[in-house]
């Protein structure tokens, strides 16, 4: 951190924990979440708000973290996809893999109906995945397009995605009881950084370019 930044400390939660820090006031909320909290899950995409990979909770609505300055945050409250899981356990929702990894429906939803893609954009869509069906437990297929529609997914699987959230209302509703100990399909990959590994899959996507960061000047 330069001493010539101003700065400022927020006292923030994230994820259900607390943290004390000081940051520069140019800090985006997504560089804040990934370099001075090690959360890696958030992705940093376009940086100007488009392409929704960076989508978190703050204080319950989706927001993209790119379009945020960790300043502004003081007092409030943060989830990331790494809250997920324990979201699901907190409310007996979780589901575990062969492997013994804990994932929320959604992640699982993902999993098992191929909505990952290369991984890159999931973290988005599963946060705003999740904010819907905070408020509908049971979207159709326009709604859960219409609530996805900031996030972009550039390996074009949004039928996937759309059978992923599907999957995941059913289950949370119970309507699926043929799921819920082991998923079933070991083919993704499963970490801790948003429940997909990335590494490895689909190197040439386009997803992984690097994008120009523009705006804070990192």
């Amino acid at each position: 951190m330069s001493k010539s930044e101003p700065t400022t400390t927020v006292t923030v939660t994230v994820n259900g924990e607390e943290y004390v820090k000081e940051t520069e006031d140019r800090k985006l909320l997504v560089h804040f979440l990934r370099e001075d909290l090690g959360l890696t899950g958030t992705h940093q995409g376009c940086v100007v708000g488009k392409c929704g990979a960076c989508t978190v909770l703050h204080d319950g609505t989706p927001k993209k973290s790119c379009m945020l300055y960790a300043a502004q945050i003081d007092g409030d409250e943060i989830t990331t996809v790494e809250g997920l899981a324990d979201i699901a356990e907190a409310e007996g929702n979780e589901m575990e893999t062969r492997d013994g990894a804990t994932l929320h429906p959604l992640q699982m939803g993902f999993k098992r109906n191929h909505g990952l893609q290369c991984g890159f954009c999931t973290p988005g869509f599963l946060m705003t995945s999740y904010a819907l069906l905070q408020e509908n437990e049971d979207p159709d297929d326009d709604e859960i397009r219409s609530a996805l529609s900031g996030n972009i997914c550039r390996c074009t699987g949004y039928n996937s995605i759309v059978e992923s959230v599907e999957w995941a209302a059913a289950e949370l509703a119970g309507a699926d009881d043929g799921a819920g100990g082991s998923d079933g399909n070991e083919d993704g990959a499963v970490s801790t950084d948003g429940g997909f590994s990335t590494d490895g899959a689909a190197g040439g996507c386009p997803c992984r370019r690097d994008y120009p960061t523009g705006g804070d000047g990192e």
